[in-house]
């Protein structure tokens, strides 16, 4: 009878040790999918998480994501651990099929083989969600799934992300959680026609496609380069959505409330660390004759309606008012090459994403009814050159164009 009581025991300790080991590898997945944004594309806005469905608008068609929730049917809840790092790191699907790059595998594969691991533990335990996988809905001849091959031979490199030696294991660890799971380089990067993006030109920005938004070159000092940023300020914009050099909006916004937001606070500093130590290149091109001219046309008007309708929040002279109205003096994310962003907040207005550190943000009023395009181009030309900034004027054509733009 003792001897059984020391077995029941064992086995009893034994049961809880691994329960334990269990939930933290759970809880570890949980964070990770978070880091990856899964939710964001596998969740149908007001749809059930997981459950797919969502359909993301390219050049090439619509595709729809597919159900990663542990439905034993539409799901994933028949896949083994085998089969789900398979699909991460390679981009091949269960049935061997190759994967539409939309499906960041290219940054996913450089993830561990534990921490992928984790991330399915993780969706075996959310609510199965039963909804079908949509068919995707792309134009002859990007539905031939063997032209992949060749995007893959010119894209895609397979393998785990490889610590530099020569750095410390802080900016390692930010390397690896942006160049990995957080996979910065697939907005930051411009796409090219056949939806790729070079080697050589990572983190110069690009408009995203289909989109117009445009996400910053995180290399140029004129920009949204990182160099002259302190680390607080970059962690404060990644994790708050909002630093006293700026806010997110659009789908950077989109990307601080899913996932940035609840990263800890050693993962942002080093992302931050990592993000800062890029290289700087892309420096912009001299204002041509006719952005000149029209610089002289348009910026006495600007600063008269700047002066009615912006100066209140912004300041006189663009200081802003602290974290919750963002200077426009001196705002890298004014002076871009493109001009498609601050456009689009004049027109559209909106708010930086609520976060836990920042759970009720001040907004930007939409002036897209009260104001004429030759009137936005006005009072955005004049932001982007009064107070010494280094932007270019834009064209009542500019404006016209993002009128109609998504606003998601």
């Amino acid at each position: 009878m003792r001897t059984y009581r020391w077995i029941a025991a064992g086995l009893l300790f034994l049961a809880h040790a691994a329960s334990g080991q269990d939930a933290s590898v759970v809880a570890r997945g949980e964070y990770l999918a978070r880091a990856s944004d899964c939710i964001a594309c596998h969740s149908n806005p007001g749809d059930k998480p997981f459950g797919g469905g969502r359909p993301m608008v390219t050049p090439f068609g619509t595709l729809y994501s597919p159900n990663v929730s542990p439905d034993r049917v539409t799901g994933i809840g028949a896949w083994t651990a085998d089969e789900f790092y398979t699909m991460m790191h390679t981009g091949r699907g269960r049935s061997g099929a190759l994967l539409y790059p939309a499906m960041p595998f290219a940054a996913y594969t450089k993830m561990t083989r534990a921490d992928v691991d984790a991330i399915f533990a993780y969706l075996k335990t959310v609510p199965p969600v039963h909804r079908p996988n949509n068919a995707q809905d792309l134009r002859f001849p990007y539905n031939n799934r063997n032209l992949l091959l060749g995007w893959r031979t010119l894209y895609f490199k397979e393998g785990e992300y490889k610590p530099d030696p020569s750095k410390s294991s802080e900016w390692n660890r930010g390397g690896y959680l942006v160049e990995g799971p957080g996979h910065c380089s697939m907005c930051h990067t411009a796409i090219n026609a056949l939806g790729g993006s070079s080697a050589s030109a990572a983190y110069q920005g690009g408009l995203i496609p289909m989109q117009d938004w445009y996400a910053p070159s995180l290399t140029s000092n004129k920009e949204a380069g990182l160099g002259e940023w302190s680390i607080g300020d970059i962690s404060d914009l990644l994790q708050a959505g909002v630093s006293t050099r700026g806010a997110v909006y659009g789908p950077m916004a989109e990307v601080v409330h899913n996932s940035l937001q609840y990263l800890s606070d050693a993962d942002i500093r080093a992302m931050s660390v990592y993000l800062k130590a890029l290289p700087s290149t892309g420096e912009t091109a001299e204002p041509t004759k006719a952005q000149v001219q029209d610089k002289l046309r348009l910026f006495p008007l600007g600063k008269k309606i700047y002066t009615a309708q912006c100066a209140v929040c912004h300041g006189s002279q663009g200081e802003g008012r602290g974290v919750d109205f963002p200077p426009l003096a001196g705002n890298q994310s004014i002076q871009m090459t493109s001009s498609v962003n601050p456009i689009r907040m004049v027109l559209n207005g909106g708010y930086p994403p609520g976060t836990i550190r920042n759970p009720r943000p001040y907004g930007m009023p939409p002036f897209a009814q009260g104001l004429s395009d030759e009137e936005v181009a006005a009072v955005v030309t004049y932001i982007r050159t009064a107070w010494n900034n280094r932007g270019t004027a834009v064209t009542d054509a500019d404006v016209n164009a993002l009128r109609s733009a998504p606003l998601d």
